[in-house]
Parts: C-alpha cells; sequence; structure tokens
C-alpha cells in the first residue's frame, strides 16, 4: 500500500493550504520582531485537531499515528518551525505516555483541544545529551517534594500550562548513573512562572514565536502525587519514545528546506540578470536539482520510519538516521537558497533566512548530529567505548 493513501493526501493537502493562508503571513510579520505566535493562530490549529493528532480518540484526540503527525509537521514548516513544534506539547508530549489512567483522563482531553500545552524542563548548564549529568535535585519533604537547582533550553515556560520536570530524587548507584532520576508533572498559571520559580529567557539567533528560558528552582514545592510513573526511573520515560520525536524533527526540518526551495524558485523565476531569468542559467539549475533531490530523499527516509513506528518496528538507528540526514540536508539546502537569493536573501525581508536560521537548530535539539551517528555506529559496531 503506498504511503500517501487517499486519507493522507487530504491531511497533507489541508494543513499547505492552512499554512499558506494562516502560517506564513503571521510568521513573515512576527518573526523578524520576534513576536510569539498568536493565541487566534493556535485555536485555528486546535479546531484542525493539530494538538491531538497522536492522542487515542477514547481522550478527545484523532488517534492517528506518527505518518500524520509528520504530514502535518512538514506543512507547517514550511511557513514557521516553531508552529510546527508547538503541536508537540499537545501530542503527548515526552512523559505524558507513562501517565496514570487518573491522569490520562483528566489532562489528556484538554491537550487534544490545545487548551492545555505544556513545556519540557530537563536540560541544564551541564547536562543536555548526557541526561544522566542532571544534577536538579528534589528532596522529598513530607507529602511533597523540594525541587533546587538550574535548568536550562526550557521552551515555552511561560506560555505553558504545565510543566513536565525531571529532578535527581536519590544519588545514581555506581555504574549506573542514569538511575535516581524522577519525573514531576506540575500544573501552573499560563503566561508566567510558577512561585519557586524565577528565570530569564535566553537570546537566541533563530526559533522565534516563543520564548526559551533558562530557569532556576528554589525549594519549589510539588507533590508526591505529581510524580509521573516510579521514582528513580526518569531516563527511561525521557529516552523512550524518541523515535516519534526524531521523526517529528525530520519533519519539520524537511519543511523547512522545502520552503527555501519554493521561495528560489520564485525568485529565480522573477529575478533578471544580463536580460534573462536567472532560472535559466545552469547554475542555478543545477542547485534547485541539487536541493530538490537532496529533499526528497530525506522525505522518503521519513516516509518508512513513520511506517516502522506505526507499525511497531524497532528503528532506533533509522530515527537516528533521518533525524542526522534531515538536518544536515536542511542546513545545506536553506544555504543555497540564501545564495539564490543573492544580497535578498541576507535580509529579513525574505522568509529563506528564517529557514536557514531555524535549520541549523534541527541538527542541535532532540540529540545532536553527533549523539546520531553515535546511535548508528553502535547498531552497526557495538558499543564503543567512549
Amino acid at each position: 500500500m503506498p504511503f500517501l493513501t487517499e486519507e493522507r493526501r487530504m491531511i497533507q493537502e489541508q494543513a499547505r493550504e492552512f499554512t499558506l493562508n494562516e502560517v506564513l503571513p503571521v510568521a513573515n510579520r512576527l518573526d523578524p520582531e520576534k513576536g510569539d505566535i498568536p493565541m487566534d493562530l493556535r485555536e485555528k490549529m486546535a479546531e484542525l485537531g493539530y494538538f491531538g493528532i497522536l492522542i487515542p480518540e477514547q481522550y478527545g484526540g484523532l488517534g492517528l499515528g506518527c505518518s500524520e503527525y509528520c504530514l502535518v509537521t512538514e506543512e507547517l514548516s514550511r511557513g514557521w518551525m516553531s508552529v510546527a513544534s508547538i503541536i508537540a506539547r499537545g501530542n503527548l508530549l515526552i512523559g505524558s505516555h507513562e501517565m496514570s489512567e487518573e491522569q490520562r483522563k483528566r489532562y489528556l482531553p484538554r491537550m487534544a483541544k490545545g487548551e492545555f500545552l505544556g513545556a519540557f524542563s530537563m536540560s541544564e548548564p551541564n547536562a543536555g545529551s548526557d541526561i544522566s549529568n542532571i544534577s536538579c535535585r528534589a528532596k522529598k519533604d513530607g507529602d511533597s517534594y523540594l525541587i533546587s537547582g538550574n535548568k536550562y533550553w526550557c521552551t515555552f515556560a511561560d506560555g505553558a500550562d504545565f510543566m513536565i520536570i525531571i529532578a535527581r530524587t536519590s544519588d545514581a548507584p555506581p555504574g549506573k548513573r542514569h538511575l535516581g532520576l524522577s519525573m514531576f508533572f506540575v500544573e501552573k498559571k499560563r503566561g508566567e512562572l510558577p512561585k519557586g520559580v524565577s528565570g530569564a529567557p535566553i537570546p537566541k539567533i533563530g526559533y522565534f514565536g516563543w520564548k526559551t528560558w533558562e530557569l532556576a528552582f528554589d525549594n519549589f514545592r510539588v507533590d508526591a502525587a505529581d510524580m509521573i510513573g516510579k521514582e528513580g526511573h526518569a531516563f527511561y520515560y525521557a529516552t523512550s519514545g524518541l523515535e516519534t520525536a526524531r521523526a517529528h524533527t525530520a519533519a519539520r526540518a524537511i519543511g523547512l528546506a522545502q520552503g527555501a526551495l519554493d521561495d528560489s524558485i520564485q525568485y529565480a523565476n522573477d529575478r533578471k540578470q544580463f536580460g534573462h531569468s536567472i532560472s535559466d542559467f545552469q547554475a542555478i539549475r543545477f542547485k534547485i536539482a541539487d536541493m530538490a533531490t537532496q529533499i526528497e530523499a530525506a522525505r522518503q527516509l521519513m516516509y518508512f520510519v513513520c511506517e516502522q513506528i506505526d507499525t511497531g518496528q524497532r528503528c532506533d538507528k533509522e530515527a537516528s538516521m533521518v533525524k542526522l540526514f534531515a538536518s544536515e540536508m536542511a542546513e545545506r539546502v536553506t544555504s543555497e537558497g540564501i545564495q539564490i537569493h543573492g544580497g535578498a536573501g541576507y535580509t529579513t525581508l525574505h522568509a529563506v533566512e528564517r529557514h536557514w536560521r531555524d535549520a541549523r537548530l534541527t541538527k542541535i535539539f532532540e540529540g545532536t548530529s553527533e549523539i546520531q551517528k553515535r546511535i548508528i555506529s553502535d547498531r552497526l559496531l557495538g558499543r564503543g567505548k567512549n
């Protein structure tokens, strides 16, 4: 059966039309001024069900798979990667799959409607790829835990309705640094940080539309009942489901590259030099041919990984491959898009520079390119010593 069934084509076309009519105009207006994603745009996305694509129908979601999730994501990224990213804040955000049934009934229907979106607080100044190095502590205090320490790279900390926080509840046994971490689900008031948490936005070079925060927890009290899963097992919760997260990042990268290609074709047809459209020149035509080929190769690998995920096949190696290939490809293709635009590409007057800035980030989050290479090589060669 072909990947793009009639139902999936309809979902894809709907997302493409929504992006062209709703997302792109907002991105072109707000990204240059570092403005936030407007609430009315989020509400329109919620009406289309984009925050509940992966949430089961019994909890009010669409009950679809990674394939549909990535098709929508790619189209949204053609307009603004931040918009393609915010849907992950409802679609079974990392850790949500470990919720109790009572928590699922309470929270998932609101997440599916886009009314209850989250922020994920795991990274720290000295703990990025090395999750085991988390030092933020959660100390038991009666029926509560007191969280103290610093967190970094917490996107949407202010705008979220809840936070998922990973902190160390016990020292790790010798040789098992990944143990002793626990995960907490904490409701908060939208638009502000909760009492006991302070912070400041990180000055990013891209990924605008929302703020990414450095946070300080000072005896931040959470109920013991807010813990997700078993105490000390958060490492496993944070790393499970990464196949979908990495496919999602690949889809974002592919969407950015496609946006750069679309804009480059339009610009090349419109731009006249030496009495001809620059699209008549072989140098430009070959650039566009290479860009399109790289995008399609990444897209077809993404389709394969999505099918593997949706049919329950193990694909951690392949998910790392598509995340690595698509993100590296996106940086190259968007850079070529700027080259085709010439001096105009080095201004904020064209979306191609936004796609380029955002593409650079896809090589870092959800595991750097170097981490993906480590995963792939470990699967092929066995675990290395370093």
